[in-house]
């Protein structure tokens, strides 16, 4: 013998529940015991279907209801088989806006925040039902990995602010793409922070990567999180091509270089030229086409050179140098191991500061822009090394 029970209640309070349910309980067993010795196993599951069908869902529970009654300061909503909801007091001011707009019938959700009303009423928040729904689709949205497009608000020296479904989010300068990232040279956060601001009223296409429930923060990110898209575009490059690509970005470390849409590669300072490269700024400007050659494809990520379309000096000077020649040279840069000559245009060795046994008596000695004439210690045309000793009294 199976009996089904639905128990509906409006208006009772924790202590009648708990009272009807032991009655039902005792009443329900007394009626199957006529009938069949019920098993320790089947009172068990009969006590937690009564449980289940009866007790309120929690403080915090998002429900859903239809509306029954709607007067100047509650709306009570049929919460079937728990009880009657109502929204009331302060939570009934938040959500007048939604109230205004809704009729006897209609269906509502909210958020339980009060289970034990002195009235018997399931207190309802539409407010925090809506925030609860929001922080539940943002995290479905880590999850899937959606995009949204969405203008940018402000700008800060740390990154830009945006907005979405009414919460304010916060965009890293580290997490934008590179063809939006502030490419100032020195580093000058006041420089940073007026390339940000460039930013101000643009959408950008961004995806939620953190969210800060307690505080009320998203934090998002502009890069690429399926980078399936972008491996296609590198696939079709190989080392070695050749390749015209616009200038996007110049800073203190190299070149930024599109390729083609989405696929954006680096010049780094030492693949600009074969001589030394001390401001990038001076090769090239934003906005121009310049040939480069793929010199590296690794973790989606492309290098690129310009000198390598030039002839490398250091092949013929295989031909005219050896250890222990005797050369001329330019001093063209000092540095912490000493001072660097130029021998002809691309090839440069280092005059070691142990020569000298100071930095101090290295810069008596050598001075940019002027000729010296050095002996060759160390040649080594294959790593580009070459290292040479000062001969004194031969400044030209």
């Amino acid at each position: 013998m199976f009996i089904l029970v639905v128990f509906r209640k409006h208006n009772l309070s924790s202590s009648e529940i708990s009272s009807r349910r032991k009655s039902l309980r005792t009443f329900l067993f007394v009626m199957l015991k006529k009938k069949e010795e019920l098993t320790l196993e089947k009172r068990e599951n009969m006590s937690k279907i009564l449980d289940d069908s009866i007790l309120p869902p929690t403080r915090g529970t998002i429900v859903e209801g239809k509306i029954i009654s709607i007067d100047k300061n509650s709306v009570y909503i049929d919460l079937f088989p728990w009880g009657t909801g109502i929204i009331f007091g302060r939570e009934y001011i938040n959500a007048r806006d939604v109230i205004k707009k809704i009729n006897l019938g209609d269906s509502i959700t909210g958020k339980i925040v009060g289970t034990d009303n002195e009235e018997g009423y399931i207190e309802i928040s539409l407010k925090e039902a809506k925030q609860a729904l929001i922080w539940s689709e943002a995290e479905e949205a880590i999850r899937d990995k959606k995009i949204f497009e969405l203008p940018v608000k402000e700008a800060n020296r740390g990154g830009l602010m945006l907005s979405w479904q009414g919460i304010t989010g916060f965009l890293p300068a580290s997490q934008l793409k590179t063809e939006h990232y502030p490419r100032v040279s020195d580093g000058d956060k006041d420089k940073i922070l007026e390339e940000l601001r460039k930013l101000v009223g643009q959408n950008l296409s961004v995806a939620i990567i953190a969210i800060n429930i307690k505080e009320g923060k998203l934090i998002f990110s502009e890069k690429d999180f399926d980078n399936s898209e972008k491996e296609k575009i590198i696939d079709k490059y190989n080392l070695g091509d050749e390749i015209e690509g616009e200038v996007t970005g110049i800073v203190d470390f190299g070149i930024f270089v599109k390729i083609e849409e989405g696929l954006e590669g680096l010049v780094h300072i030492s693949e600009i030229d074969w001589s030394l490269v001390d401001d990038p700024h001076k090769f090239t400007k934003v906005g121009e086409k310049i040939k480069v050659k793929v010199i590296e494809i690794k973790d989606g990520k492309i290098s690129l050179s310009i000198k390598a379309l030039k002839p490398n000096p250091w092949v013929e000077a295989s031909k005219k140098y050896k250890k222990d020649n005797l050369v001329s040279g330019v001093i063209i840069k000092f540095n912490k191991h000493g001072a660097l000559a130029s021998i002809e245009e691309g090839v440069a060795g280092l005059v070691h500061i142990s020569d000298f046994g100071t930095e101090e008596k290295l810069r008596e000695k050598l001075e940019l822009g002027k000729t010296y004439n050095f002996k060759i210690n160390i040649f080594d045309p294959k790593d580009q090394k070459m290292t040479l000793s000062y001969i004194e009294e031969n400044k030209k």
